[in-house]
């Protein structure tokens, strides 16, 4: 099993920053892939961003060149920093952990960026 935190999400100017943060329970380097996704009112959820534990990264068409996600293996932790945020990034932002044919999901952080 795997516990994933959430942190950083927030209100921000479009054109801003954030970095979302998503602690896990276990070494991350066990963990097949870990990711983001976000889901807006009425809308799928969508990847936002993944890495793999070799490394691999995977953007969604949306996010590539804003976006960029990242790890420290001595904290657990993936990280999600959003540059250049646009109203449309409004959304509920969750983090994924793949692990084998098991999927563990965060509770979920809100990011509002006010045009």
């Amino acid at each position: 099993q795997v516990q994933l935190v959430e942190s950083g999400g927030g209100l921000v100017q479009a054109g801003g920053s954030l970095r979302l943060s998503c602690a896990a329970s276990r070494n991350i380097f066990s963990i097949n892939a870990m990711g983001w996704y976000r889901q807006g009112p009425g809308k799928q959820r969508e990847l936002v961003a993944a890495i793999t534990n070799s490394g691999s990264t995977n953007y969604g068409d949306s996010v590539k060149g804003r976006f960029t996600i990242s790890r420290d293996g001595s904290k657990n932790t993936v990280y999600l920093q959003m540059n250049s945020l646009k109203a449309e990034d409004t959304s509920v932002y969750y983090c994924n952990a793949k692990d084998w044919i098991l999927d563990y999901w965060g509770q979920g952080t809100q990011v509002t960026v006010s045009s």
